[in-house]
């Protein structure tokens, strides 16, 4: 029996090389910038991408500004990730509701392909796609991959999983575009005219997916999730803007720490200060 979607859908290796004598460097050669997090567990070095300039510039701006220091890591998952960056996890008694703070703004994505969730990334949060079509990096709120290690026959597997999942998404974002109409056939009662609403967007989304290059992962995504590990799942669909370069030690030491609650520390592990380094 064919699925009625629209009446259910929801309002939803570093390059460093130097350049000759006199010549321009071009942007992925330059000089990039780290910076220092400390932390009640120990201190972190994160080195951030010349490629995602937006998330760079702003990991910047707040590091300088201050904005990190005395913020929690309030969601950590082992073999997945730690997530910090909440302003209102800075007073926060120990029963409140992380997650949800944010500095009153979003970051456009910058999805550069040969940045991937490989263990030790640096990636921005985010709302999730019902609300945020655009996949727009929460101002603030960032997070490490710890993830775990892959068989390349269970990455063979996802990459077709994406692959199957990519109608739908296209599905949903058509969808997103006629949602007026479809609440005015809802209201209605116009279940023939949502059926047909439904076809339409159904043939334009197989169109459109057949116009796509099929979803596959690199032979560099494939040697590190089969060596280092990490979340291939959310690659593609969040912002991978740095990489942790020293203290890869101290992410593996919050990540096993013992969580309650919404996968909240039951010690706080708190950010310290963040310091760039220039």
């Amino acid at each position: 029996m064919k699925t009625n979607r629209i009446l259910i859908i929801a309002v939803l290796a570093m390059v460093l090389a130097a350049c000759g004598a006199g010549s321009k460097k071009s942007t992925d050669m330059e000089k990039r910038t780290q910076v220092k997090i400390e932390t009640t567990m120990g201190n972190i070095v994160v080195e951030l991408y010349n490629e995602t300039p937006k998330h760079r510039d702003n990991f910047i701006k707040l590091a300088k500004e201050g904005m990190y220091d005395s913020t929690l890591f309030h969601r950590v998952i082992k073999a997945f990730m730690i997530q910090a960056g909440d302003p209102d996890s800075k007073n926060a008694n120990d029963t409140a509701h992380l997650g949800s703070g944010d500095v009153g703004y979003t970051v456009p994505a910058e999805f550069v392909p040969k940045f991937f969730h490989k263990k030790g990334a640096l990636a921005a949060a985010r709302m999730g796609d019902d609300v945020n079509p655009e996949r727009a990096s929460s101002g603030c709120q960032f997070y490490i991959v710890t993830g775990r290690k892959f068989r390349e026959a269970q990455l063979l597997d996802m990459a077709g999983q994406k692959n199957n999942n990519r109608i739908d998404e296209i599905f949903n974002e058509l969808a997103r575009k006629h949602m007026k109409e479809i609440y005015k056939m809802r209201k209605a009662n116009d279940e023939a005219g949502l059926l047909a609403l439904q076809d339409s967007l159904e043939a334009q989304a197989t169109a459109q997916y057949k116009e796509e290059e099929p979803f596959m992962f690199t032979p560099e995504q494939i040697a590190a999730y089969t060596t280092v590990g990490g979340a291939p799942h959310l690659d593609g669909a969040y912002t991978v803007f740095g990489q942790v370069v020293e203290g890869i030690e101290t992410v593996e030491k919050i990540e096993v720490t013992k969580t309650g609650k919404a996968d909240r520390p039951v010690e706080n592990v708190r950010i310290l200060k963040t310091t760039v380094i220039e």
